[in-house]
């Protein structure tokens, strides 16, 4: 056979070897998926929930206007710190401070009138013992009348005393009853005009009482034009200019704001937490606090308030200012005060927190991302696929109770065994930032698949697959 022959029919033999390798291939990696893995392992899990809100001082008071009238002075400026008692501004007081005027002027009239009717009750008590003192005396002289004239009469029947005499103790006695009556008149007198002085002292106490509570009034409305600090604290706002007119508030109508006192030793950061999220929110919940004026440092706080009702996050109502029911969005409100905050913080800054919700240390962890639900019905009717078929014969009939669960969801993820992708139901806990704690269903050193997401979404059970876990590559920029 000639030289060129045989090299012809070892290359057609090395084609023809190639193209069977190369289907053999192809056959053998029809069904393969190409995943990413992990492996199953302990790791410490912080739970977190992330709310956004602004900086607000634990405690601070709108110092508003409770007098009619034009403002003449402001004694602060935005931005000074003042202690209690510190006078902010003044109010024009000038017809509080005429009616406090006259309404001392009547008390002290009251006054004197009160010390002249205590004069005159004791004048009439005074008289009344006279008129009494003499009613006892006209008593006794009556007394001594009646028993001379009875011993008159009686000498007059033996014939023993002259006629004049007898006539005079007559007269004596009359006399007597007379200067009694007499006695008696007085002193029931002297005991009404006493008893009117008594009155009439009644009358100038209680006149006086009127006027005193009359003053406390109008001195309290002078006081009201005076405004004091009524914490220590910062003036944080101050939206109002000497000479504007200030106006009491009304119900359903606020009065005018003067400013603003803010005590900022006790910092908080007021967020709005999503309704999904609150009822894993407990008091005492550490929290780091992220502020966006302070980029660089964060800070530390504790939840220290967590609003009952919801609010409604398009109108920012409660829940329970809304007559009809909303399917809207809703937050709850959660306070977190700040462990140390920097003399340079001010209210309405907005804040960023992360409150650690739960923590567990050295959990059985696996990527978020490789979690996945799978219907029952799908993995049941996937394993009898991937099993040897038996005979209509021997095969049992349904029972009524297997088709209530064929629609029921299992989640879980798929475990890398024998270079098939099996599908393992697990149960979890908390949930980091970006792994989830699992407590039942892998052990630790598991190879679990991990990615890609598209991969995972139509990933079947108990599939081929090929791992390959490198780094995807970037496409080139196009010129």
């Amino acid at each position: 056979m000639k030289k060129w022959k045989k090299i012809a029919i070892v290359s057609v033999a090395l084609v023809v070897l190639i193209v069977v390798v190369t289907a053999s291939v192809q056959i053998s990696n029809k069904d393969l998926v190409t995943v990413q893995t992990g492996k199953v392992a302990k790791q410490d899990l912080n739970q977190l929930v992330t709310a956004s809100g602004e900086i607000k001082p634990l405690l601070y008071v709108n110092v508003g206007s409770q007098a009619f009238g034009r403002l003449t002075q402001i004694a602060v400026k935005e931005g000074d710190r003042v202690r209690k008692g510190d006078l902010l501004a003044q109010l024009e007081a000038v017809q509080p401070t005429a009616d406090v005027e006259s309404q001392k002027a009547q008390l002290q009239t009251a006054e004197l009138d009160v010390y002249a009717s205590e004069a005159a009750v004791k004048s009439a008590e005074a008289a009344y013992r006279t008129a009494v003192a003499d009613l006892g005396r006209g008593r006794a002289e009556l007394e001594r009348a009646r028993l001379d004239f009875a011993r008159a009469q009686s000498l007059r029947k033996d014939e023993l005393i002259a006629t004049s005499e007898f006539d005079a103790r007559t007269s004596a006695f009359k006399v007597a009853e007379a200067s009694l009556q007499q006695a008696e008149a007085r002193a029931s007198q002297s005991k009404a005009q006493w008893e009117q002085s008594q009155q009439q002292q009644r009358i100038s106490s209680a006149r006086i009482n009127q006027f005193r509570a009359t003053l406390t009034g109008v001195q309290d409305r002078l006081s009201k034009t005076t405004l004091r600090a009524p914490i220590d604290g910062l003036v944080t706002n101050l939206p109002v200019r000497i000479g504007e007119t200030m106006v009491v508030g009304i119900q359903n109508s606020p009065g005018s704001l003067i400013m603003t006192i803010a005590d900022m030793s006790s910092v908080t950061a007021e967020v709005k937490v999503d309704e999904t999220d609150i009822v894993n929110v407990r008091l005492g919940q550490t929290a780091e606090v992220k502020i966006d004026a302070i980029p660089e440092k964060t800070f530390t706080g504790k939840v220290t308030e967590i609003g009952n009702s919801a609010i409604i996050r398009s109108s920012g109502l409660a829940t329970s200012q809304v007559a009809t029911g909303s399917q809207e969005a809703k937050d709850f409100k959660v306070v977190i005060t700040l462990d140390s905050p920097p003399e340079t913080i001010r209210p309405g800054l907005s804040t960023t927190a992360k409150i650690n919700t739960a923590s567990r240390k050295a959990a059985l962890a696996i990527p978020i991302q490789a979690l996945t639900i799978r219907q029952k019905s799908d993995l049941e009717e996937q394993q009898k696929n991937g099993k040897d078929k038996k005979s209509e014969a021997t095969q049992a009939a349904p029972k009524p109770s297997d088709k209530k669960d064929e629609k029921k969801e299992l989640q879980g993820v798929f475990v890398v065994r024998n270079q098939k992708a099996e599908f393992v139901e697990v149960a979890t806990g908390i949930t980091g930032t970006t792994d989830i704690e699992v407590l039942k269903g892998l052990k630790e050193g598991d190879e679990i698949v991990t990615g890609s997401y598209r991969v995972l979404r139509t990933l079947r059970h108990n599939a081929k697959i090929k791992v390959d876990n490198k780094a995807p590559k970037k496409e080139e920029e196009k010129s």
